[in-house]
């Protein structure tokens, strides 16, 4: 069946069928070609979006710049000081007011009722940059990588080590769920996602056939990982006190000897931004295991491409 997304905003994964986000993938991959190719693809030209951001930000601000700019479109930037938004202004009078002079709208900052009102009052498509809750365009950037690296996404074992309680756990989760991918959450008790959050995405691998685990022991939970997923202990979304003590990053359980005996090389994937003083928050390659903050970072370009392209 043919899909059709134009015009829809691109608030969270929930909101969209594996079909749909299969298909972002694609048009990712396509205009990644075309980017490294040098073929212009300016199909968006007398079209405007701003990004609004109450959070800064160094890769999402800038894959949504250079993506808009490759596209043709014109892109306004607001600072976190730079809009009255609920200050003088409600959310959706700042929704109403943009929506009347831009094509789009890209949010990054606090709650997620803050962007879903956004959507409701703006009329043009509103995109989720970041909210405390969920970081949808993260994880496609994340499902290209992994995808380009093991040429699948069904079967897949993720691991997500750290408070999985904000965007990223949520975000892995629900993008696992939809995917038909193995999701391990390994955190504290404490620290796990909602469970009216785990109970929809439950609904939803069992109709993909994804294997959705939670488990606190990091040593068991690891066990043939194909990916090794983290992010600063402390969440964007919140405090997480005791986390950092109770659990080692990727590059203290990777590498790991399987049932043959033969050690295993699990990928580690880092969300960023990270404290580079802490081991599990460093990037390059260790150990000869390969560690892509940069990599996912550079497809993120190409995920906004194809977002903003529904405009």
């Amino acid at each position: 069946m043919p899909v059709n997304i134009r015009g829809r905003s691109f608030l969270k994964l929930l909101d969209y069928s594996p079909a749909e986000i299969r298909y972002l993938l694609e048009l990712s991959k396509d205009f990644k070609r075309l980017k490294r190719s040098g073929v212009p693809h300016r199909y968006l030209e007398n079209k405007n979006i701003v990004l609004l951001f109450e959070k800064t930000s160094t890769r999402t601000r800038c894959a949504f710049e250079v993506a808009g700019n490759d596209l043709g479109l014109g892109v306004t930037y607001l600072d976190p000081g730079s809009s009255q938004m609920g200050k003088k202004e409600s959310i959706a009078d700042t929704a109403r007011v943009l929506g009347r002079m831009y094509d789009g709208i890209e949010y990054r900052g606090f709650g997620q009722t803050l962007v879903e009102e956004l959507a409701a009052y703006a009329g043009v498509p509103v995109f989720n940059g970041l909210t405390n809750e969920f970081h949808p365009t993260q994880i496609l950037a994340d499902f290209l990588t992994v995808r380009e690296h093991f040429g699948k996404l069904e079967g897949v074992k993720l691991v997500y080590l750290g408070d999985a309680r904000f965007n990223m756990g949520n975000s892995l989760m629900v993008g696992c769920a939809k995917m038909g991918m193995h999701f391990v959450a390994c955190a504290p008790k404490v620290y796990m996602p909602s469970p009216t959050l785990v109970e929809t995405c439950r609904e939803i691998a069992g109709e993909t056939g994804a294997v959705l685990e939670f488990i606190e022991d990091p040593m068991e939970a690891t066990k043939d990982a194909d990916v090794l997923y983290t992010d600063v202990w402390v969440s964007m979304g919140g405090a997480c006190g005791g986390l950092a003590g109770a659990h080692r990053g990727p590059g203290a359980l990777s590498g790991d000897k399987g049932p043959d005996g033969q050690r295993r090389s699990p990928v580690q994937i880092h969300a960023l931004p990270a404290r580079l003083s802490r081991p599990q928050d460093q990037g390059g390659t260790r150990d000869g295991r390969e560690v892509w903050p940069g990599r996912h970072g550079g497809h993120r370009r190409g995920l906004r491409v194809p977002g903003l392209h529904r405009l």
